[in-house]
């Protein structure tokens, strides 16, 4: 009799448990099914009607498709006008410059603004200079006007480790440097003139658009980075503030409708990146945590600083 007794209770505790990791299972269900909506809600809501676009350019600059593709689809979209919000140390010399490209012709439809979070610099700053206006915050930075091409050397450990490195190339500049032999001051000079060609450039860029003299340029272009008070005097900034005073510029400059709403939009993201991280990402980018989505998403998508090739337009702190 107690043995039946027994039988029964842990039937029932059996099914208490059944019944707990259902419901558990039921409500992670329907958590993921509403990240996946929120993750594909697309620009459907930023489409329907005449609004401000806000497109971010954020973390590190590529060019990559799927912000060349949102701003193409902004520009063919009912929106009277468009902010750039930026946060951005630089990126790829190329990925910055398709960027620029793409806001130049974007703001040749409609009226085209940046507004400069914590940074905008290097690349970050030439995409601001894609707007017709560049606002910033007073502690803003701004600028770090310069090329970089950086490589690790590790010779000197080869030569302790008693390895040495060999090949056969086609021409004494083939695939240099290539960070396992000392470079050669042929190669040194070839990379001196990439680097100075796009630098070049970019000064160029900087003279055109911020309409600068040649001293004006020189002030600003030794590769600092200014606070947003400081590029307010070095001509490297419009004004000072953030969204609210561009949208006034706006009403006031463009004649664009006063009380539209700002609406974001954000790139498409592809089903087989979802995942854990990618629902983590989006959940954390909810929650207001920008900064840590970001870095999520980036970790998931294996891109990052270390797989960025060719020249770098993009700010270090330190050197050390």
């Amino acid at each position: 009799m107690t043995a039946q007794a027994d039988y029964i209770v842990d039937r029932r505790r059996l099914r208490r448990q059944l019944s707990f990791w259902r419901v558990l299972a039921f409500l992670a269900v329907g958590a993921a099914a509403l990240g996946a909506a929120w993750v594909f809600r697309g620009n459907s809501v930023s489409a329907s009607a005449p609004h401000i676009a806000r497109l971010s350019i954020e973390g590190v600059i590529t060019g990559d498709k799927g912000t060349i593709d949102l701003i193409h689809e902004i520009g063919e979209s009912p929106a009277k006008a468009v902010i750039v919000a930026i946060e951005s140390p630089g990126g790829t010399t190329t990925g910055a410059e398709k960027i620029y490209d793409e806001l130049r012709l974007l703001a040749a439809k409609k009226p085209v603004v940046a507004v400069v979070g914590t940074m905008a610099a290097s690349g970050g700053y030439i995409a601001a200079m894609g707007s017709e206006r560049i606002f910033a915050s007073g502690n803003s930075l701004v600028g770090s006007i310069g090329v970089l091409f950086q490589y690790p050397n590790v010779s000197g450990l080869l030569d302790k480790l008693g390895v040495s490195y060999e090949s056969v190339k086609s021409a004494p500049l083939k695939a240099s440097p290539n960070g396992f032999e000392p470079t050669s001051e042929a190669a040194r000079a070839a990379l001196a003139a990439l680097v100075a060609d796009s630098f070049d450039w970019f000064k160029g860029l900087v003279k055109d658009r911020r309409v600068m003299t040649d001293a004006e340029l020189a002030a600003v272009t030794d590769g600092r980075v200014f606070t947003g008070r400081q590029g307010l005097q070095l001509k490297l900034v419009d004004a000072l503030g953030g969204e609210r005073e561009a949208i006034a510029w706006l009403e006031a400059e463009k004649k664009i409708g006063a009380g539209l709403p700002v609406r974001d939009w954000k790139k498409q993201r592809s089903f087989e990146r979802l995942g854990l991280l990618g629902l983590t990402g989006s959940l954390l980018e909810s929650a207001g945590w920008d900064a840590a989505a970001g870095f999520v998403r980036q970790f998931a998508s294996g891109q990052g600083v270390a797989q960025l090739d060719g020249l770098l337009v993009i700010w270090h702190g330190s050197d050390k």
